[in-house]
């Protein structure tokens, strides 16, 4: 046991316990786990990062978070874990902070902003609740605090991750103050629907509604996509009484509390009036948008309309992107966020899924393309001589060769990595999907003559056939459905957790749409093998990476006008610009309107698009990126940058052998470098330098030091007989025994006792303790370890 296991078992339970935290409905659970531990994808002995805990979380009750504790050594201040409780409380959203030794205890109150010695006892449950929904606390009332005791629903071996119920909170408390329009923030995969599903549950247990009647609510959940509303529908949402469920397709049905739509089922047509008319204006307490950014609050918007016809509702939108110039109406109409969770922060806890991309270029992408002088095409019309660049490619001109060259690359990719990973491939349309099909399928007809299913086209026009592929694809189960090609459908809203691949081969501009095909690949599914995904990219449309955009801070809509003195006039919101991103809105406008870009109005017209058959096509750049500590992407140059990190943190190799010998602060570099994605067995690949001891390693990269083999090392140690002979014939045999496995296998043999009970050379004698008792006892044995590794990598 530690000494801060020791003290929080001694000194800080007896505590709590004495001030009423044991006693029910109140609780706390110690050592806390909130983040699973960044995703470490090159590393196969430790895939993830140290996980954050708190050494305790305090609970009002099973489900309301009050405070964060930190416990240190005894011989430690009492203050010395403040800042750690501090920045777990501020994760987590609680409100109050402590730090304690076992005997002294200090405390941050969010609420005031004071730090104090709370000499050595804690608060107690209702003391703390009191504080709470004090005046002082101008962010949550008495009578809304009670109400966030209100339970979650309980899904069985599905805890809520600390984000969902901050998310949650944050909505409830904006809510039951009066906020009628809101807005939360959530990256791809984080599960927004669970979030929606238990503010839901939550306002019908409070029987919560606009006009105060003893009722549940009448919520209505709105989407543009019925994959959108069928899966929330038919998995979160079935906790519900299923007779209170309804589908609004056809008939607008009334007396019942949940309604699931798309906004097509419901809206004005050409010919007719919509269904959301048949409903009056106050009959929904509350409408769930989900993926709000897709264009429903544009003002413009026929689903627009809906929104307003329903002005008396609460309205929650949900979205996974951060305000930019592409979604600016989402935010003006419903506010800026009450909660944001980022991508960034996602990988960074573990929950999401990193990246690698490779960017390849064909030669006509990198050089341009420009036809002959004269040069005809499939229809026979002349092709106007000019050079056509990426953009222009599948939109104004399609080269059979160019579509034949990138589906080769995709498939020489897959047979070098898993033919079977999941595979989504963005097109730019409709016949740019089923040509890639068919370059696909001929390329992998070794597959597809006995499972035509290997690769599917998932697309609008593809219909009932489409929509059947499309839920066998997203099936974790599933491994006849392989790769899926197409152009918008998947951009958003489809889960596919075991997606491994996602090929870009068009142009993306928008930033907001960059972000949801990204979103496709960043599910986790650690008991199927997906803890990464990789990125292939043949229209260098991940640059959008480098945006500062992509993953900082959101923007907020909000601009205030001052007097001469400074004091505020008034506030209102800021229209952005978005001119940059008119063009692409205008491609997409044209997708809408068709189905593709560049489809006649006289279907025996020949295609806008100009089709040049023959020449010849190849791949002349392929550069590979991994995602740096602070998630942003570096050209893999494994050597380089591992030189740049490692000089970094150490200014010599004297600095690193010094904290090398030892084994707790070797265990630190270890994870240091691991956190950064740099791994050793890389490193002895990409060097060919397999043998080498990982410290000599570390020191030829970064300071051109000589190489020795972990043999060498055990080698010249063994000449130093006097280490040897100060040990009994036993005590020296297992230290010789020791060392030959490192010489074998490396410094991971100097994991005591792991190594004892791994290895049978050690048996003869007997178990740990046995084996410590020929050195004298644990301690000593310890030592003796310490020693050899000091020796080791002494000068």
């Amino acid at each position: 046991m530690s000494n801060e296991a020791n003290t929080c078992r001694k000194y800080v339970e007896p505590k709590l316990r004495d001030a009423g935290w044991e006693q029910e409905p109140h609780d706390y659970t110690e050592q806390y786990y909130f983040t699973d531990g960044k995703i470490r994808p090159k590393n196969k002995r430790q895939p993830r990062g140290k996980r954050k805990f708190a050494d305790y979380l305090l609970l009002y009750n099973s489900e309301f978070h009050l405070a964060v504790v930190e416990a240190k050594r005894k011989y430690k201040t009492p203050d010395e874990g403040l800042e750690q409780a501090i920045a777990y409380a501020q994760i987590l959203k609680v409100k109050f902070a402590y730090s304690t030794n076992g005997e002294g205890i200090v405390e941050y109150d969010f609420i005031t902003g004071k730090q104090s010695d709370v000499m050595n006892s804690f608060p107690s449950p209702d003391e703390l609740w009191q504080r709470l929904k004090g005046e002082a606390n101008e962010q949550i009332s008495p009578d809304i605090a009670e109400k966030l005791l209100t339970p979650f629903y309980p899904t069985p071996g599905k805890s809520l991750r600390y984000y969902q119920r901050n998310a949650i909170n944050a909505a409830l408390a904006a809510i039951f103050k009066g906020q009628k329009r809101l807005l939360l923030t959530l990256a791809t995969g984080t599960g927004k629907t669970t979030v929606a599903f238990q503010i839901a549950w939550k306002l019908s247990s409070l029987e919560w509604n606009v006009s105060g009647e003893s009722r549940s609510p009448r919520i209505l959940f709105l989407a543009d996509r019925n994959v959108l509303v069928d899966d929330p529908m038919n998995k979160d949402f079935s906790a519900f009484n299923q007779e209170k469920i309804y589908k609004i397709q056809g008939e607008a049905k009334k007396g019942r509390d949940l309604y699931f739509a798309i906004y097509q089922a419901i809206g004005d047509r050409e010919d007719s009036f919509g269904l959301y008319r048949e409903y009056s204006p106050d009959y929904f307490d509350l409408i769930i948008v989900d993926e709000c950014h897709r264009g429903s609050a544009r003002d413009e918007s026929n689903w627009r309309q809906i929104l307003e016809h329903f002005e008396p509702a609460y309205q929650l939108g949900l979205t996974a992107t951060p305000l930019r110039d592409d979604n600016v109406d989402t935010y003006r109409y419903f506010g800026n966020p009450l909660y944001t969770y980022s991508l960034k922060q996602g990988i960074d806890d573990g929950f999401l899924a990193p990246y690698r991309v490779y960017r390849v270029l064909t030669r006509s992408d990198r050089e341009g393309w420009r036809p002959n002088a004269g040069q005809i095409d499939r229809y026979g019309r002349t092709i106007p001589d000019e050079v056509y660049l990426t953009p222009d490619f599948e939109r104004k001109l399609v080269r059979e060769a160019r579509t034949k060259a990138i589906a080769q690359h995709i498939t020489d990719f897959l047979k070098s990595s898993d033919r079977y990973a999941k595979t989504i491939v963005f097109c730019v349309d409709e016949p740019h999907v089923k040509a890639m099909i068919k370059e696909l399928r001929n390329l992998n007809s070794d597959i597809t003559r006995t499972n035509p299913d290997y690769i599917t086209r998932i697309t609008a026009e593809a219909g009932d056939v489409g929509k059947g592929h499309l839920y066998k694809f997203k099936d974790v189960l599933n491994e006849t459905h392989v790769i899926a090609v197409t152009a918008r459908l998947l951009t958003t809203g489809v889960d596919v957790p075991t997606c491994k691949n996602v090929v870009l081969a068009r142009v993306i501009r928008s930033m907001t749409d960059f972000k949801q095909i990204i979103g496709r690949g960043t599910r986790v599914r650690e008991e199927r093998g997906k803890l990464s995904f990789n990125i292939l990219d043949y229209t260098n449309s991940t640059v959008l990476f480098e945006d500062r955009d992509f993953d900082g801070e959101p923007a907020l809509i909000n601009q205030s006008e001052i007097d001469d003195r400074g004091e505020i006039l008034s506030e209102h919101e800021e229209e952005l610009e978005s001119a940059e991103l008119d063009e692409a809105e205008d491609l997409e406008d044209d997708d809408d309107k068709s189905g593709f870009w560049g489809l006649p109005d006289d279907d025996d017209a020949p295609p806008r698009k100009y089709y040049a058959d023959g020449g010849s096509e190849e791949i002349v750049e392929e550069r590979i990126y991994d995602l740096n500590p602070d998630n942003q992407l570096r050209l893999s140059r494994l050597i380089d940058y591992t030189r740049e990190q490692v000089r970094i943190l150490y200014r010599s190799t004297i600095e690193i052998q010094q904290r090398w010998a030892d084994p707790e602060q070797r265990s630190e570099i270890i994870e240091l470098l691991a956190d950064r994605g740099i791994d050793f067995d890389e490193l002895k690949q990409v060097t060919n330098l397999p043998e080498a001891d990982p410290f000599d390693l570390l020191c030829h990269i970064a300071f051109d030091a000589p190489v020795m083999t972990c043999k060498q090392r055990a080698e010249r140690l063994r000449r130093k007989a006097d280490f040897f002979e100060r040990y009994g014939e036993d005590a020296r045999t297992i230290l010789e025994i020791l060392l030959d496995k490192y010489a074998e296998k490396g410094v991971e043999e100097f994991n005591i006792p792991t190594t004892f009970k791994a290895n049978r050379e050690f048996d003869k004698y007997g178990n740990v303790a046995e084996i410590a008792q020929r050195f004298g006892g644990v301690q000593q044995l310890r030592e003796a370890v310490k020693h050899l590794q000091n020796l080791l990598y002494s000068a």
